[in-house]
């Protein structure tokens, strides 16, 4: 019963006790790796080494290197039931066959071999990256992210390229022979690209960067958003908004719409509050209030003018604007907010009236 053939793994044929034999081989190598990995951490502890990044990843690939071990004896357990096992003759195994592509379990391993080697070339790149942009004045947290993000790109392409060379696939007739489905694929996909493109531009350009605050315009009526940027990937950027919320906008709209970059240039910016007074008001009275009122702000830059302007003669009273400079920040509608509650307080103790707009309906008979 136990020696009954369930069904057909490779070139090989298995039954109960296979699976039972593979089982206690993975709970052991498990087991195993738990085990080397505590003791490892052990070691070092009571040595009093240091654990850095590059000696945690060797360390972490000695402990994995127990399942290579595992799947070598999971191939030679099949040989309770099968004979002339090898590993040779399972990697060498066709799983799929067709008249131009032929896949193999040695396929499968070299490109699974390529992901997982890609992806710890990847991390030591991260790491050496991270060390030497750290200490250097000229380089911050986005450009940073800009030769990450790049580095991560030129790897993966170098990786299908590997994967495709693994599966013998020639380039030349791939792209010959599907040049009309890239055709259509090209039309159908016109913003798709366009967003990549520009993406690329953005990478590459340094103008907006990861952590940057920025204002973007809309082409219609609507006010523009104020946001950080998050996340810079090929085809769409994460942004995070005032309210929290994050938001994913094409790379397009950064490179086509107006977008004023709060975090390059200088980290000054000049700022305007309006205020409207009745008519008849003491207009130095009022000047003095409002220039008292920014100067009392730490956030207000003591060496830049404070101006106050007449701006208009209203309907409903003189239009005035508190002009000052100030910190390009992400809290900048705040200290405004705290700058008008100062205004307003001044105007109440000092009696200043703020008009609002009435009407007076007069009958006749």
């Amino acid at each position: 019963m136990f020696s009954y053939t369930l069904f057909n793994f490779g070139p090989y044929e298995v039954c109960l006790w296979n699976l039972f034999f593979l089982a206690i081989i993975v709970l052991v190598s498990i087991l195993l790796r738990r085990l080397i990995h505590k003791n490892l951490k052990r070691l070092l502890k009571n040595q009093n080494i240091q654990v850095e990044g590059r000696r945690a990843t060797v360390l972490r690939l000695l402990s994995q290197s127990v399942y290579i071990l595992a799947f070598y004896a999971g191939i030679y357990s099949f040989s309770f039931n099968n004979h002339d096992v090898s590993f040779e003759n399972f990697l060498s195994y066709d799983l799929i066959k067709f008249k131009y592509l032929k896949i193999s379990f040695a396929h499968i391993i070299g490109i699974l071999v390529v992901i997982f080697g890609s992806k710890i070339l990847l991390n030591f790149i991260k790491l050496y990256l991270t060390r030497r942009i750290k200490g250097r004045k000229d380089m911050d947290e986005g450009s940073e992210f800009v030769y990450i993000q790049v580095t991560k790109y030129i790897i993966y392409i170098i990786a299908f390229i590997l994967c495709l060379q693994i599966l013998e696939v020639k380039l030349t007739v791939l792209l010959g022979g599907s040049a009309a489905l890239l055709v259509g694929l090209g039309l159908g996909l016109q913003d798709v690209f366009r967003d990549m493109f520009s993406g690329f531009v953005i990478l590459f350009e340094g103008n907006l960067r990861v952590g940057d605050i920025v204002e973007i315009y809309n082409s219609g009526n609507s006010e523009p958003v104020i946001a950080k940027l998050v996340k810079i990937n090929v085809r769409t950027t994460q942004i995070e908004t005032r309210n929290g919320n994050v938001l994913v906008v094409p790379n397009s709209r950064l490179t086509q719409d107006f977008v004023e970059n709060w975090s390059h240039g200088s980290h000054l910016s000049r700022f305007a509050i309006e205020v409207a007074i009745a008519y008849g008001s003491d207009t130095e009275l009022v000047r003095d209030l409002l220039k008292r009122a920014a100067m009392g702000h730490p956030r207000v830059n003591k060496t830049e003018p404070i101006q106050v302007r007449l701006k208009n003669f209203g309907d409903n009273g003189l239009e005035l604007e508190l002009i000052f400079w100030a910190e390009q920040s992400w809290d900048a509608n705040i200290y405004k907010s705290e700058i008008r509650f100062e205004i307003d307080r001044l105007f109440r103790e000092h009696k200043i009236v703020i008009p609002f707009p009435q009407m007076d309906v007069r009958m006749q008979r």
